[in-house]
């Protein structure tokens, strides 16, 4: 019951869009496994869902950015959030973007500093 409420959380966290069921299902088993302590591997898991470890641990990645990982059992169990999560691609896409305007002030901040060539010119004919 536990692995299915967390697969509903997943899709209304759009994690379900543009992938595979069986990540989901995957890290949902883990998740839920762990819940009620069943000591499960992602070796384990992998092997029953059938995707790769890397996949599995991206899926695991993804749901720990979402608000439903920072209830406690209790919680998860009794509440039902009603807020929803961007896609984790537009997360992905809003980190890459701002990234790159950090990158691109950094660069138009380090020319700003260094002097311009005239003023270096006019300095060698001064001396």
């Amino acid at each position: 019951m536990t692995a299915l409420r967390l697969v509903q959380r997943m899709k209304r966290d759009w994690m379900h869009t543009g992938r595979r069921p069986s990540g989901l299902c995957g890290a949902a088993l883990l998740v839920a496994a762990h819940l009620h302590d069943f000591r499960r591997t992602v070796k384990e898991i992998v092997s029953v869902v059938k995707v790769c470890e890397s996949t599995l641990r991206k899926r695991l990645t993804e749901f720990e950015d979402t608000p439903t990982s920072q209830l406690t059992i209790e919680e998860f169990m009794k509440v039902d959030l009603d807020q929803e999560c961007d896609p984790p691609c537009f997360t992905a896409g809003l980190k890459k973007k701002k990234a790159q305007q950090v990158c691109i002030f950094t660069r138009t901040a380090s020319e700003e500093e260094k002097p311009s060539k005239s003023f270096q010119f006019t300095q060698m004919n001064v001396s």
